[in-house]
């Protein structure tokens, strides 16, 4: 593979945490989860994931499958909050792996040479 158009992103898992006890809003439960790789969410078969979390969680989503330096808080803060303020649910973003994509495989618009580094 010509390295030159070469980028990497992390495939991600995302879990619902629900705190035993809690009052529950968003419709999320214990154990539920998706993964993303590259740009394709999959959620297991028969199991739904609320709109309105998956919003929340997108901007961060993009951000988590970047490398990032090992000081950067996206690279150490795994744990976001359900939107809904009354709700207790959270869910954890864990990298779960490296995935090579090449930039032509991906997009019609070509590198130029400066954005090559030539």
């Amino acid at each position: 593979m010509d390295s030159s158009d070469s980028f990497e992103l992390y495939d991600l898992r995302v879990d619902v945490v629900c705190p035993p006890g809690e009052r529950i809003l968003c419709g999320a439960k214990e154990g539920d989860y998706f993964t993303l790789e590259g740009e394709m969410l999959h959620l297991p078969p028969g199991q739904g994931f609320s709109i309105y979390s998956l919003g929340a969680l997108l901007p961060l989503l993009a951000a988590k499958q970047r490398m990032t330096h090992k000081n950067d808080w996206m690279s150490t803060d795994a744990i976001v909050a359900c939107p809904d303020p009354c709700c207790k649910s959270q869910f954890k973003i864990t990298r779960t792996g490296i995935r090579m994509f090449r930039h032509a495989e991906t997009t019609a618009v070509p590198l130029d040479s400066e954005s090559l580094g030539k």
